[in-house]
């Protein structure tokens, strides 16, 4: 879904840039709000996590493949605005530093790929576990369907920017068949991952899943024959709320494992957009990345002969730039939160 420079001409390409600057804006004032003690310290291991799994296309048909997208993931894990930014992070270093996605296009890919299947994913989601029975396995279900439902909006999303903008004369039913075709198998990809790794940190440490909070029904007891709440659970022990670091450290070692490792295994056939567009000619006009003779630029790193080694070093120095640069923006939106909760008339307050 990654979309090169070239297949959408310059006016649209601004417009979306400028969609997706205004879109990055809005969400970092609002991650503001969803940026906890909970939350901050996970949103940029969630980024590097997909930036990993990202590396693992798996195959959807024949000669095709796909890789997760991530939006629903990240907008449930962490909140939609905090997912915005996540996926954004990962779409600015895969630009840059790898050569994947065009540097023009980049305003493209992150209003297809952050905005479009974060929003759609979020309020499927939220729609869904009003209706479903407030459970644990309810939050799964609701994860695998609006993962499921995000890919292929994004391929609407991307069908409705070429129709606009498209640099080839290709019949946009054609576009638009073969690509929401594809990405609807591509989705069930999606869908099981994300509701597998939702799933893995509910089961551990439901209270960091910010889609999940609220779910909880309020235990009643009953006395004397009438139902009356029940007192409020005291705090967890420290040796619980401590336990956050350990998921965080599982999740960068899963992570350093999958790109690292794992990686070398995945499929080496086009995922979907690649495909559509080779098949249909959209391809024509791609043009020369800005990037491609970075030194990591198709996930490899220059000069390592052994395919082996070059990707695994690849993956996991982006595991680590990606890791880093997420928490460096999290940790400034998260400050920003904690000066603006002290304000002046409550600093002259508590004085």
């Amino acid at each position: 879904m990654h979309v090169p420079d070239g297949f959408i001409n310059a006016p649209v390409s601004a417009v979306t840039g400028v969609v997706a600057a205004g879109a990055v804006a809005v969400s970092l004032r609002g991650a503001r709000r969803e940026l906890d003690e909970r939350t901050a310290p996970l949103a940029g291991l969630v980024a590097a996590f997909i930036f990993a799994v990202q590396m693992l296309n798996f195959p959807v048909a024949a000669g095709t493949s796909g890789h997760l997208l991530g939006g629903a993931l990240a907008a449930i894990l962490v909140g939609p605005f905090t997912g915005v930014l996540c996926v954004s992070v990962v779409l600015l270093m895969q630009g840059i530093l790898f050569a994947d996605g065009g540097l023009t296009a980049l305003g493209v890919n992150i209003t297809d790929m952050a905005i479009v299947t974060t929003v759609v994913a979020y309020a499927a989601f939220r729609g869904l576990v009003k209706v479903l029975p407030r459970k644990r396995r309810s939050v799964t279900v609701a994860a695998f369907v609006s993962a499921l439902l995000s890919v292929p909006a994004a391929a609407v999303a991307f069908t409705l920017i070429y129709a606009v903008g498209g640099t080839t004369d290709v019949p946009i039913a054609k576009v638009a068949t073969a690509m929401i075709g594809v990405h609807v198998l591509i989705g069930i990809g999606e869908a099981a991952i994300t509701a597998l790794t939702v799933g893995a940190v509910i089961a551990v440490r439901p209270d960091l899943v910010y889609g999940a909070r609220g779910l909880q029904q309020q235990l009643r007891l009953r006395v004397n024959g009438e139902l009356v709440d029940a007192p409020a659970a005291a705090p967890a022990p420290a040796a619980a709320r401590s336990s956050h670091r350990k998921v965080w450290i599982t999740g960068l070692v899963t992570s350093l494992v999958l790109a690292g490792f794992v990686s070398f295994y995945a499929s080496a056939s086009p995922d979907g957009l690649e495909k559509v567009a080779k098949d249909k000619g959209i391809d024509s006009k791609v043009e020369k990345h800005a990037t491609e003779d970075s030194p990591l630029a198709g996930y490899g790193v220059k000069d390592v002969s052994d395919a082996r080694i070059s990707g695994g070093l690849a993956g996991v120095i982006g595991v680590g730039v990606t890791v880093v640069a997420g928490s460096a923006v999290f940790w400034v939106v998260r400050r920003r939160r904690t000066s603006d909760d002290v304000s002046p008339s409550s600093t002259s307050q508590v004085a």
